[in-house]
């Protein structure tokens, strides 16, 4: 049986990460507010709602191109989130591992391409 005192130590590294995490998260958090210049003017303190100007009625509608840009976002964010895991494993899958993801990726380039083609990403 491990003794308590020797038990407790264990735990030190992680006390002292989470003291240090806390200490430099309150310290980026407050500096700006001591450090930043603080001169509001009309263009800080107008609204801003999807790149144009705000208007009155809540139910005008918003072009659809805003909703594929964050649905590509998405998409490509969730690309890269596979593909972390994948190179870390890629020593253990071996060549079947490898050309799934090639798979994967191809399909991905062939939506991106798609998009591209019906001009979902060109902005007027």
């Amino acid at each position: 049986m491990i003794p308590q005192e020797n038990f407790l130590m264990q735990y030190l590294p992680i006390l002292l990460f989470l003291g240090i995490a806390g200490v430099l998260a309150t310290v980026m958090s407050l500096v700006p507010f001591v450090i930043g210049k603080l001169k509001p003017d009309s263009q800080k303190l107008s609204p801003y709602e999807c790149g144009f100007d705000a208007f009155d009625d809540a139910r005008h509608k918003f072009d659809v191109r805003f909703y594929l840009v964050a649905i590509l976002f998405i998409i490509f964010d969730l690309e890269v989130a596979f593909l972390f895991p994948w190179a870390v494993s890629l020593g253990q899958i071996g060549l079947f591992g490898f050309w799934s993801m090639i798979v994967f990726l191809g399909v991905l380039t062939v939506g991106l391409v798609y998009e591209w083609n019906k001009g979902a990403l060109d902005w007027e």
